[in-house]
């Protein structure tokens, strides 16, 4: 765990709590929204799940996402993120109704995936912003710990949402009521993270500097913006290479993600099973979750000891080693087990990676980058599913899908090390007044 004198540092910070308080409250609200979601397209009775009708709604979920991103990320190097924080809660809150209205009314499906995607949007919209203003509130030299904090118990949080979206789920009932309850739960919590918000000040996190626009941004002005975001990406090689890193583990845990729904849903389950499906599915994500606490005890400690980038490789490295022992054999138990390893190296280096991207892009970038770094996450995933929807059976179990994942993170800990030993450590900046 961070250590106690580090984490009470950041703790004693009012700014801190405030933008903890609100990521908490409104990943609490992603976890409720995507369970009632993951019900209604994977789990319901009258639909049967494949590697291709995940692939197909994961693109249409974040890869149109991916295309308008960096838009969303030079005009949040433009506004003030506290607004942010506050304007697309208030959205979501409001587009979640609208989509708890077409999955009661059981409206055309391209109408219920297009209001969900322009929710997701605004939810990566959130989370950029969320990452770009932690510098804000605390110091450099605290950004390990505090991202171990915040990172962590949001993906917690989302987690806990989840579990509770489940749960309601089967107190309301399986049919599209049901669904259209917890949606507007997840509705209720988003309005309550911009009401969190409001807290923190309107300059309190930034951006320093804001260039001077005119009321209507032109396209050739905002692609100029994402230009010169790609080129600082490119000059800080730390951030670069981090971010490249990341993106390829995103990709194996895609594949991961696909085949671990399958297995539940149509291998270790009868197709007509759904609860137990939804069930099983339910625990293996508690086990990951579990694992991404462990990484919030593990990471601060190791990270005094090690450098960042270095632990980094030695997670993917274990994430390897993990496939193949218990991949393999393709056993609840082992899964579960392999769910909280696979969390540490996940939660791990995504802990990490944030740090050394905040700590190495000038803030006057950070939306731009942390949009960048969206992306990459969400173009990971999809062709990650796109490839699992080729390559996976129905029940989801391949043994050479799963060496393919296991030497995918093998490959990336060996060029992960090998380029971040070239690369110099950040320097830490010492606390402005504002952050105290």
């Amino acid at each position: 765990m961070p250590s106690a004198v580090g984490l009470r540092e950041v703790v004693r910070g009012a700014a801190f709590r405030r933008l903890y308080v609100t990521r908490v409250a409104g990943q609490l609200a992603d976890g409720v929204f995507q369970a009632a979601l993951a019900s209604y397209v994977f789990f319901s009775p009258e639909r049967q799940a494949s590697a291709g009708a995940a692939a197909a709604a994961f693109a249409v979920l974040l890869l149109p996402y991916s295309l308008v991103g960096p838009f969303a990320g030079v005009l949040l190097d433009q506004w003030r993120r506290q607004q942010v924080l506050v304007v697309a809660n208030l959205a979501r809150a409001g587009l979640v109704v609208g989509v708890a209205a077409l999955v009661a009314g059981e409206r055309a499906e391209i109408f219920f995936y297009a209001a969900t995607l322009v929710v997701i949007s605004v939810n990566r919209f959130v989370l950029a912003a969320l990452s770009a203003a932690l510098p804000h509130v605390v110091a450099t030299r605290q950004l390990i710990t505090a991202n171990a904090v915040a990172t962590t118990s949001g993906t917690v949080a989302a987690i806990v949402g989840a579990g509770l979206g489940v749960l309601l789920r089967r107190g309301v009932g399986s049919g599209p009521g049901g669904a259209a309850v917890v949606v507007l739960a997840a509705a209720g919590a988003y309005a309550a993270a911009a009401l969190l918000a409001l807290r923190l000040g309107r300059d309190q996190l930034g951006p320093d500097r804001r260039a001077a626009t005119d009321t209507v941004e032109d396209v050739r002005w905002v692609i100029g913006g994402i230009v010169s975001g790609a080129r600082h990406v490119w000059a800080r090689r730390p951030a670069a290479h981090a971010l490249a890193a990341i993106a390829t583990h995103r990709f194996c845990y895609g594949i991961s993600t696909v085949a671990t729904i399958l297995l539940y849903r149509n291998y270790f389950n009868a197709p007509g099973e759904v609860d137990a499906a939804l069930g099983g599915l339910a625990i293996a994500f508690v086990a990951s979750g579990a694992g991404f606490l462990l990484a919030a005890v593990l990471t601060p400690w190791v990270t005094r000891r090690i450098r960042p980038s270095t632990w980094v490789s030695v997670l993917f490295a274990g994430a390897a080693v993990v496939q193949v022992v218990l991949g393999t054999p393709y056993t609840e138990p082992l899964l579960i087990v392999a769910a909280v390893l696979l969390g540490v190296v996940a939660q791990g280096a995504k802990i990490c990676v944030d740090s050394i991207v905040q700590a190495t892009v000038d803030d006057a970038y950070r939306g731009r980058v942390f949009s960048f770094y969206d992306v990459a996450f969400n173009v990971s995933f999809v062709a990650a599913a796109a490839f699992a929807a080729l390559a996976l059976p129905p029940t989801g179990r391949s043994y050479v899908v799963l060496s393919v994942v296991a030497v995918g993170y093998a490959l990336t800990a060996v060029l992960y090390g090998r380029a971040s030993r070239r690369t110099p450590q950040p320097v830490p900046a010492p606390l402005s007044p504002r952050q105290r």
